[in-house]
């Protein structure tokens, strides 16, 4: 799209250094990489904000430029999945190799290239902003705790970095996602009455008892996967863990199940309770068994309208790229567009440079060039955004 720049070269430096700064969720390690920020912003006389909330030793960054409308969020988490076997990885995952083009470490795709893309439009639009060449404000949030579906984002927007419109930048290819699945994972517990492996019939094996269960989830799934939705496909019932016993030769006590369900913006999480709910009444009634269970963890889905002004200033700026799709489209991951949408009301989209299915992969790597892409596409459309493209 253009030669390199002194920008080209400020967004890989500050991409390097992201990455190199090891922000592994579980514990949370986000610290460093936020005081990293601050000082970024404060050294071109930004102000931003250190916020110590949901949790004081992880805290977040808060960023708002101008005081005139409209107000558009720009959205990334700090957060990364364990690296895993380092042994796997060709290079240190922690040492942000550049090879070929391309950058190679955890979280140089989910997400600190599009942090790193919203941190240089934040401080280009900045200027014009304070020159009086546009006349709107930008947020910018780095948030923690995404991959855990921790209020990181919550917790900023509460804190008044809020706006009008909203970008949260994970990886789409620069795809605009107007809508998302949700996420629930719910344990089941079948209990039993734990005996000697020399006496079986003594006790009552939770893991022949969990049978039933199991073979009723499968009905479950090939059920709900009859529900689809335009943009997001599918919805999913999926077991993903298994664990019990305690002993080679003790008949189990207690069985857990764990599944994935994956739902569709026009599925209620409250409904999907009471199905699992009935379900396993119905199960443990038939079977004289032991059944409960417990939603561990919630992703909501979101959506906005597809065709949504948002959305199409993003297409337009996107289909001046020689490969970003410009189709209606929703993703299947879960991201925090549900906190900007279900929680402020604000029209977002999910947009940025990467390939999703790099995520959470060995070799985790990023195409450097569509990251300086991905900083033109979107100073271009925020810059429209709050020039009053828009109307209300």
């Amino acid at each position: 799209m253009s030669n390199v720049t002194d920008d080209d070269d400020d967004l890989k430096d500050v991409i390097k250094n992201l990455v190199q700064i090891e922000t592994e969720n579980p514990p949370g390690n986000e610290r460093l990489c936020s005081e990293y920020i601050i000082d970024w912003f404060e050294e071109r006389n930004i102000n931003a904000e250190l916020i110590e909330r949901p949790y004081p030793d992880r805290p977040q960054v808060g960023v708002r430029i101008g005081n005139g409308s409209p107000t558009i969020v720009l959205n990334g988490h700090i957060d990364v999945v364990p690296a895993g076997d380092r042994e796997q990885w060709d290079h240190d995952p922690y040492s942000a190799t550049v090879e070929d083009g391309k950058l190679y470490g955890r979280g140089s795709v989910d997400m600190k290239t599009g942090v790193a893309v919203g941190m240089l439009a934040t401080a280009s639009l900045a200027d014009e902003i304070r020159s009086g060449n546009v006349d709107g404000s930008i947020v910018f949030q780095a948030a923690i705790g995404e991959e855990t579906a921790e209020p990181g984002t919550k917790t900023l927007l509460e804190e008044g970095y809020d706006g009008d419109y909203g970008v949260v930048l994970e990886p789409t290819e620069m795809r605009t996602a107007t809508s998302e699945k949700g996420l629930a994972w719910y344990e089941i517990t079948v209990t039993g009455d734990p005996s000697h492996a020399s006496r079986p019939d003594q006790g009552t094996n939770a893991i022949q008892s969990a049978q039933p269960v199991l073979d009723a989830l499968n009905d479950y799934d090939t059920e709900v996967r009859t529900r689809e939705d335009d943009l997001v496909g599918q919805a999913y019932s999926t077991v993903t863990m298994f664990e019990a016993g305690t002993k080679e030769n003790v008949v189990p006590e207690q069985a857990t199940i764990t599944i994935d369900r994956r739902f569709l913006p026009s599925e209620d999480i409250e409904n999907i309770d009471n199905e699992i709910d009935n379900m396993l009444l119905e199960i443990a009634a038939v079977n004289d068994i032991g059944v409960s269970w417990e939603r561990i963890r919630t992703y909501e889905s979101a959506a906005i309208e597809e065709n949504s002004p948002l959305a199409e200033v993003f297409r337009r700026h996107s289909a001046k790229t020689d490969d970003a799709p410009t189709n209606s489209w929703g993703i299947n991951a879960s991201t925090d567009v549900r906190n900007l949408v279900n929680d402020a009301n604000i029209e977002a989209i999910t947009w940025g440079p990467g390939d999703i299915s790099q995520a959470h992969t060995y070799n985790e790597h990023i195409e450097l060039s569509d990251a300086m892409i991905a900083f033109d596409v979107l100073s271009g459309a925020a810059r429209e955004i709050l020039n009053g493209a828009i109307d209300d």
